[in-house]
């Protein structure tokens, strides 16, 4: 184990999993049955983001009726067969797996909602390799944003910022991590970052999941 990482922080989409066509499926499925058509391209750049906030984009307004039953629509998609499409990053569960084994307390935070989280988790059998998974969903109040997101993991487990890494593929998760003054690491392998982003010495950044076991020392 790294002398200096005691506990290890993951994003979700696009850095554990690669979810894009079962959430762009989602969302075809979510404006067809709404007979729509979104207004910016349905690609893996909208992938990340909050459901409301994406579902406003790709509808152009903010009529919470409308984005309500686009969303009614996407969940059930999603959460019936849509999740079941989740493909995982080549090298990740191994990555997970041996961290946990290496004695590193393992977290998520994601913008994902917390019942498709915890669907994926099962599904991929990962329950275990984490020590919780949250979303901005899965309290009360629902939370602002992922920077409040990762404050909060920090508070319920009482774990020293220094010591965490947050691991995501988004400029994002670079900021919610910084404005937490947690050591972010950058999923180059997601689609998050371009690599000219990713490459900036601001991002700590891996060609592959080599250079993240490189740093846990897994």
């Amino acid at each position: 184990m790294s002398t200096t990482i005691s506990a290890v922080i993951f994003d979700l989409d696009g850095t554990l999993i690669d979810s894009s066509e079962s959430i762009l499926d989602a969302y075809r499925a979510a404006f067809l049955s709404a007979g729509r058509e979104p207004v910016i391209p349905l690609d893996s750049s909208i992938i990340g983001t909050p459901l409301q906030q994406t579902l406003q984009q790709l509808a152009g307004e903010e009529d919470d009726e409308v984005v309500t039953n686009l969303a009614h629509a996407f969940m059930q998609h999603y959460d019936n067969v849509g999740y079941l499409k989740t493909q995982v990053f080549d090298g990740v569960d191994a990555l997970l797996r041996d961290a946990q084994s290496a004695g590193y307390r393992l977290f998520i935070a994601t913008n994902k909602r917390i019942r498709p989280t915890r669907l994926i988790l099962e599904h991929l059998r990962w329950t275990d390799l984490f020590q919780e998974a949250y979303a901005l969903d899965a309290f009360e109040p629902r939370l602002p944003s992922k920077a409040e997101l990762i404050d909060r993991i920090l508070m319920l487990h009482q774990l020293q910022a220094a010591d965490c890494l947050y691991v995501g593929d988004r400029d994002e998760d670079r900021l919610a991590a910084q404005a937490c003054d947690v050591p972010f690491f950058c999923a180059r392998w997601g689609y998050g970052l371009s690599r000219t982003e990713a490459g900036n010495p601001a991002h700590p950044s891996a060609e592959g999941i080599s250079w993240l076991r490189r740093l846990l020392e897994v």
